[in-house]
């Protein structure tokens, strides 16, 4: 019940625009300044979007494919994020892997969603249970404002028990 309220707390937070506003300036510059929002962030599911624009275009007048992969990396990373709040024992999260497909240009508004949160929650449990780290491959799927797909990444996480500090 305790981790359910973490969640929540966690949850109001990161979706208030101001704290998410001053948490993107200090811990994640490059996707406040590319314009990632969080749009939804449930136990099961975020959802992050991304605006083409100056600071996001390539030459070929659609999104680069480094900023759609922060805003899919963003998906998965904040569910991970969720679930890793004020856990006990703490739990540290990495990105190891990555892997893209792209399937239509990136035009306009894109949003990734990431559906994997009882995987997420899992493979933490299963950190902190164990001691040992772990490994997750989650999919983070971008649609336009069409509802086509445009790319999905596979991104790996890694999860690892903190030691205690003495």
């Amino acid at each position: 019940m305790a981790e359910q309220a973490h969640h929540l707390e966690f949850q109001r937070q990161i979706t208030n625009p101001a704290k998410l506003k001053l948490f993107m300036l200090k811990s994640l510059p490059m996707a406040y300044l590319a314009g990632c929002r969080i749009q939804k962030l449930t136990e099961q599911e975020a959802q992050v979007s991304l605006k083409y624009g100056y600071l996001t275009k390539n030459p070929f007048k659609s999104i680069y494919f480094a900023c759609l992969a922060m805003a899919a990396e963003m998906s998965s990373g904040v569910l991970s994020m969720m679930y890793l709040y004020k856990a006990n024992p703490s739990v540290s999260m990495l990105v190891v892997n990555m892997e893209a497909e792209f399937s239509k240009k990136a035009m306009g508004t894109i949003t990734f969603t990431c559906a994997d949160g009882d995987a997420i929650a899992a493979a933490v449990k299963e950190t902190q249970t164990t001691g040992q780290g772990s490994s997750l491959q989650t999919l983070s799927i971008g649609h336009d404002e069409q509802g086509d797909e445009v790319a999905r990444f596979r991104i790996t996480w890694s999860y690892k028990a903190r030691t205690a500090r003495v």
